[in-house]
């Protein structure tokens, strides 16, 4: 049996604000293994590396939670998920348990065309966004992925100004109105602690 005993199988987009709360919460039986976090833009690949990472870990822990929403999968990372007995954090993406799910879809309803950046895909937007859909080598696509977005709302965990003047930067390239919704990580603690907590009973 691994010193740990429970593993945590996380989106690398999550890796900061997990590590955290492992942390403040003194979660010293938790093991976090995180996945490459380029699988935010290509969702398809989650469930198989899901399903790799618990095909060679599965067996050397008590308890496995992974720490992905369906993030685009169309449901198939729950089918994984449901083979070998495991749960993973609620909701339809990673904006759903940093804002709250009713916070959200709010937001949502207010207005549809909505782009998010979270604190991660705000410090790696030139990776991810600008390289990531290829609008660094062919800005003509900006219409094709951003013509129906209206406004960027940048749902941010930390207070760093800098990453606020970032976020807002990122809205002027898209050309999008912006909006900044302070989250923190109160949700997402509530979400994974009621897990943890279930493992310490």
């Amino acid at each position: 049996m691994a010193e740990a005993s429970a593993l945590v199988i996380a989106c690398g987009a999550l890796a900061k604000e997990i590590v955290e709360l492992k942390r403040v919460n003194g979660w010293s039986h938790l093991q976090i293994q995180c996945l490459p976090a380029k699988l935010h833009n290509r969702p398809e690949q989650i469930p198989g590396a899901v399903r790799a990472e618990l095909e060679k870990r599965r067996s050397e822990f008590e308890r496995v939670f992974v720490a992905y929403a369906d993030c685009g999968t169309g449901g198939e990372l729950d089918k994984v998920l449901e083979e070998f007995g495991v749960e993973r954090l609620p909701g339809a993406h990673c904006y759903d348990f940093y804002a709250g799910v009713s916070e959200l879809a709010g937001l949502a309803a207010d207005e549809p065309g909505t782009f998010y950046l979270t604190d991660f895909l705000t410090r790696h937007f030139d990776r991810l966004v600008k390289e990531g859909l290829g609008l660094d080598r062919h800005p003509e696509l900006m219409a094709t992925y951003f013509g129906n977005y209206t406004r960027l709302v940048y749902l941010s965990q930390s207070e760093s100004a800098e990453l606020q003047e970032a976020a807002q930067r990122h809205a002027e390239y898209l050309g999008l109105r912006y909006v900044h919704h302070h989250t923190g990580l109160a949700n997402i603690e509530r979400d994974f602690g009621e897990q943890v907590v279930k493992w310490q009973n």
